[in-house]
């Protein structure tokens, strides 16, 4: 598997592999297990998605930070990755942040879609 290295390859993929609600519904599957009060509608507009998850990860940094890292480990982010991340700029860090929990969820759909 490529994993994509931008979020519009990211979508791009999803839609042409038809599993873009299916990268919906595995996000807000993880959100809930994680206690995260936020369901994404399947139909939302990519824009719309990474908007309101950067925004999420944005707060969750700020205000409730053992929540953020409970929704890490839940999706299952590689610590590594996230470490080597500057941290000096918080609302460009949680706009990785947010892409490497997409990155991963494309994961888990694509493997589940292929095995």
């Amino acid at each position: 598997m490529q994993v994509p290295t931008t979020f519009e390859n990211l979508v791009e993929e999803a839609h042409q592999l038809q599993l873009y609600k299916k990268l919906v519904q595995q996000l807000n599957k993880d959100f809930l297990l994680a206690n995260i009060d936020l369901d994404f509608h399947e139909d939302i507009l990519p824009t719309s998605l990474k908007l309101l998850l950067h925004e999420t990860v944005y707060k969750l940094i700020q205000e409730k930070f053992s929540e953020y890292l409970n929704l890490l480990y839940i999706i299952d982010v590689s610590e590594n990755k996230v470490k080597a991340l500057n941290g000096d700029d918080t609302l460009k860090l949680s706009e990785e942040v947010a892409f490497l929990i997409l990155k991963r969820e494309w994961q888990k759909v694509w493997y589940k879609n292929h095995y």
